[in-house]
């Protein structure tokens, strides 16, 4: 796993107020667990997005410097808060972590292969677990663990224990819980066609409502 470098800078205050200034300069409040205390930090949201260009998984590994100071620390990102409207990054979680210790994490799943089923028999591919938890050390968290549904039929499934993990990589995920499947096709209704008359068929007869008598008719009758 690649290392990507990061430079964050210290932060006064907290509360919503302080915040809101923050982001008014075009900084974003984050912090940094981990250590003795959480340390609270800005980071500029530009650089975040240098950082996660390209990268598919949600778990980058980074070297946090702090502006002005020799200081680093090795962290991932553990959580992003995003504004429901404008979408802007308006926080940011970090995670210290130990080169040489493990860690537990959420890494991606990324099918791979066209399955038999839809090749073959029209199902579909239903993809029901995106992603799984995995033990390893920083260095070695995948990017995303690849889920291949080449051979999987109709109503077959593939399970978290028929994964592969990478070389030093535990998944922690339930063995028994379901990745993907094929269901078999939708079956289209088809649209009711009025049938063709047949040749020689008379044609039915066509009631009418009768019309009621004008007044007065009775009355020329009688």
């Amino acid at each position: 796993m690649d290392i990507r470098e990061m430079t964050v800078e210290p932060r006064e205050g907290s509360g919503k107020q302080p915040a809101r200034r923050l982001r008014r300069q075009g900084r974003v409040p984050a912090i940094l667990y981990g250590g003795d205390a959480p340390v609270k930090i800005a980071v500029d949201p530009r650089e975040i997005g240098r950082i996660m260009h390209g990268h598919e998984g949600g778990t980058q590994l980074l070297r946090v410097s702090f502006a002005g100071s020799p200081d680093s620390r090795m962290a991932i990102i553990r959580d992003m808060q995003f504004d429901p409207v404008s979408e802007r990054l308006i926080h940011l979680d970090l995670q210290e972590v130990r080169m040489d210790r493990p860690i537990q994490v959420a890494v991606p799943l990324r099918h791979i292969g066209e399955a038999t089923g839809v090749k073959e028999a029209k199902g579909i591919l239903e993809m029901i677990l995106r992603e799984v938890q995995v033990s390893c050390l920083p260095g070695a968290i995948p990017e995303v663990i690849d889920a291949d549904v080449s051979a999987l039929a109709i109503h077959d499934v593939l399970t978290v224990g028929d994964l592969r993990a990478p070389e030093g990589v535990r998944i922690l995920t339930d063995a028994e819980q379901a990745v993907a499947t094929v269901a078999p096709p939708a079956v289209e209704e088809a649209a009711a066609v009025p049938a063709a008359p047949v040749p020689g068929t008379p044609e039915p007869e066509v009631l009418t409502e009768r019309k009621p008598k004008e007044e007065g008719e009775d009355k020329k009758k009688s």
